[in-house]
Order: structure tokens, then C-alpha cells, then sequence
């Protein structure tokens, strides 16, 4: 076997195992619109250039048929490889979308690393209590009306524990949407801050069957870009997110 053929042979196998990775960072951990606003796109270029690159490329320059030991360096570029792979599918499970938020006047997207185990055992929804494996689950926050409680929490929003990173104060979303609703703006105002933007907004309802009467929206705050999100302007039930930059 030439160079070029083991280095073929190890570009199928990491390219095969690049497939499945992708498969799950897009249709589970990332799902689109989320995959760009997560910065998924980034991990997505670190997972590549070492999985399906670093690899293939370290065995075209070391392989030679016959070699003294060949069989060890093979084994030491796939040990490599595979940590390299697990180091970096550990990043991209930490920060993968957990939770979609509503929180006072916008949606926040929540990472796996951004609310902790205690945290979570404190929610008094069972469906908040964990991490979600198959993209964020919709919820929304409500700052407690308890004076002490409010206090509390204002306090450690200052040091970055706000209120979408506490679950305590998380409900299902199905029938709550009316103040965040509230604060939600017109379709007319997103077009006139983002005229670039027209084309997309005007496919979103087509391909929704909505008019911009029938429809409001409010700020997605991400890691790496903001979004829109389209919400029902009656029930204030969010109709999904579009890419977007939104106005603040």
C-alpha cells in the first residue's frame, strides 16, 4: 500500500466519523436556527480540522510500506486523533443550547454550561431538573414577586447569575406568553431598522402562512449572534426564530 492509499483509507474512516458528529451537532445539539447564533460554527472548525485534516495528513507523512514500527506510529496518530476528537466533542457538549428562554423582554439561549447542577435541582418543573440532549427546551422566566426574593435575585444578576441561568423561576411556556407579549414589537419596526433584512422576513411568512399583522417578535440573545424571534401576536406563542439581527 502506497502513502496515498493510507492516507485515503484514513480520510474515509475520519470523514465517516466526521458524518455522524455533524448529523448530531445538527440535528441534536445544534438545531438550526441555533447552529451559527451558538457559535457551533467555530467548534464545527476545530472538530473538522483535527478529525478529517490532522489525521490523514500525519499519515501521509509518515506511512511507508515495510517501515520498522509502522504499525506503532499508525497507532500513536490514531490515539491522537481520538483524544484530540473527545477533547473536542467535551467543548461542544458544554456549550451546547439547553434552554430557550423568555426572560422579561427578550429570549435567552442558554448553554449546558451556563446553569449549574444546583441550579437545576432547584427547579420546581421536573422538566427544567436536567439537560436537554435534543436541542433547547422553551420555558419562561418570571422574576418572583417576593420582595426578598427579587432582591436576591438582582443581586446575582449583577455577577452574571441572572434570571435565565436560575431554573427555580422557570415555567412551561404554553399559556404565559401574554407579558413578554407585552413588550414585543411590531413587524413594521424590524423592517424599517433592517431594510437589508426585507427579503428574509417577507420568506418567513410566506413560508408560514402569516401577514405582518399576525405576527410580533422580540431579541434571541446567543453566544455569537442575536436573532429574531417571531412570536403570534394574539397568544404571544413563539413561531420560531429567523436569522435575523435585531434591533435593542
Amino acid at each position: 500500500m502506497t502513502r496515498w492509499k493510507a492516507a485515503a483509507l484514513h480520510f474515509s474512516i475520519s470523514a465517516a466519523i466526521g458524518l455522524v458528529v455533524g448529523a448530531l451537532l445538527f440535528g441534536l445539539w445544534y438545531p438550526p436556527p441555533f447552529f451559527h447564533a451558538a457559535g457551533a460554527d467555530e467548534l464545527v472548525l476545530l472538530l473538522v480540522g483535527v478529525d478529517i485534516v490532522l489525521g490523514p495528513l500525519l499519515t501521509l507523512i509518515v506511512f511507508r510500506a515495510g517501515k520498522r514500527g509502522m504499525k506503532f506510529d499508525l497507532w500513536v496518530i490514531g490515539l491522537t486523533q481520538s483524544i484530540a476528537l473527545v477533547y473536542g466533542l467535551a467543548v461542544v457538549l458544554q456549550s451546547r443550547p439547553i434552554f430557550l428562554v423568555g426572560a422579561v423582554d427578550r429570549f435567552v439561549l442558554v448553554a449546558a454550561n451556563e446553569v449549574t447542577d444546583a441550579d437545576l435541582n432547584k427547579a420546581t418543573d421536573t422538566n427544567f431538573r436536567s439537560r436537554s440532549w435534543t436541542g433547547p427546551r422553551l420555558a419562561i422566566a418570571e422574576i418572583p414577586t417576593d420582595p426578598q426574593e427579587r432582591s436576591r435575585l438582582v443581586m446575582e444578576s449583577m455577577s452574571g447569575h441572572d434570571l435565565q441561568n436560575q431554573p427555580l423561576y422557570f415555567h412551561r411556556y404554553e399559556g404565559r406568553g401574554k407579558g413578554l407579549l407585552q413588550r414585543a414589537k411590531p413587524l413594521n419596526d424590524l423592517r424599517k431598522s433592517r431594510p437589508a433584512d426585507a427579503a428574509s422576513i417577507d420568506r418567513w411568512l410566506s413560508d408560514h402562512h402569516r401577514d405582518d399583522n399576525s405576527v410580533r417578535w422580540l431579541p434571541v440573545q446567543a453566544l455569537k449572534a442575536d436573532l429574531v424571534m417571531m412570536m403570534d401576536a394574539v397568544s404571544g406563542e413563539p413561531l420560531g426564530a429567523v436569522q435575523v439581527e435585531p434591533t435593542w
